[in-house]
């Protein structure tokens, strides 16, 4: 039996697809909209990147906010020149008072606020032999930071508003061997039932979009030396996602199409977790 062809990636795998005015007249804050730099001359799009470009595609203001505000600026250019609305912020989401200041600053740009993105996450290194300085740094970022950026949206989005943290199937299962990224990334479960749970009561929805291994300036940074990540071999379908299939899953539970949804995850893993 011979193995079927591969699939050639939809308009919407590869970010080339028209907006269809899913986010009309929507405030959104993506933290963790800049990207980082592995190699400038190939680089693919970001999670995050793809992220503020798509929902600016489909009519929401975006305020796009990095500890890199250079990098934050770049995205803000790039959704500027499709014609969509968009500022840069700087945040050091470790610092209560940055993620306070962050805040008040979007609602004050934005005129309010109804959608809010943590997509922050940083790599350690690879098996229990790390410092507690290098363990607690991820936690300030990764979790901590979560935390603050969660609470922070709750008192701050508008009735019926939409929290989507971004984790990893590291979280769920074994596999990045690195143990303060997998603990941290597990940790947003529990904070994703908080938040779903403390915004019911105004219907704010919080929900989680898990990727898998994904084709990333962060994903090749953490696969560097690992040809089965980047072959895509190891994975069901036999290649790596694209940020841009992490955003349309994303554009779900940040729309109102997901309005009776909260408390959820999403896998974009091509079956990994499940199977």
């Amino acid at each position: 039996m011979t193995q079927p062809q591969a699939l050639p990636l939809a308009p919407e795998s590869r970010g080339e697809a028209p907006g269809r005015g899913r986010l009309t007249g929507r405030k959104i804050l993506v933290i963790g909209g800049g990207q980082r730099t592995f190699d400038a001359a190939t680089d693919p799009v970001g999670n995050g990147r793809a992220m503020c470009l798509l929902y600016a595609r489909e009519g929401a203001s975006v305020a796009v906010a990095d500890v890199n505000l250079a990098s934050a600026e770049d995205t803000v250019r790039l959704i500027r020149a499709e014609g969509g609305t968009a500022q840069a912020l700087a945040v050091d989401v470790q610092q209560p008072d940055q993620v306070d200041v962050l805040f008040e600053a979007t609602c004050t740009a934005l005129g309010g606020l109804d959608g809010v993105v943590f997509n922050v996450g940083t790599f350690g290194r690879v098996g229990m032999d790390i410092s507690l300085e290098e363990w607690n740094h991820l936690v300030a970022i990764n979790q901590t930071g979560a935390m603050l950026c969660g609470r922070a949206a709750l008192k701050h989005m508008d009735n019926g508003g939409s929290l989507i943290l971004t984790s990893s199937v590291a979280g769920f299962k074994f596999g990045s061997q690195m143990i303060a990224y997998d603990t941290t990334k597990a940790a947003l479960m529990g904070l994703l039932r908080f938040f779903a749970g403390a915004g019911a009561g105004r219907y704010l929805r919080c929900n989680m979009v898990v990727p898998g291994l994904v084709d990333t300036p962060n994903g090749r940074s953490a696969g560097a030396g690992r040809d089965s990540r980047g072959s895509g071999e190891i994975l069901p379908f036999k290649r790596q996602c694209t940020a841009w299939e992490i955003a349309y899953a994303s554009l779900f539970f940040m729309s109102t199409e997901s309005v009776y949804v909260t408390g959820q995850y999403l896998a974009v893993d091509s079956g990994i977790t499940g199977l």
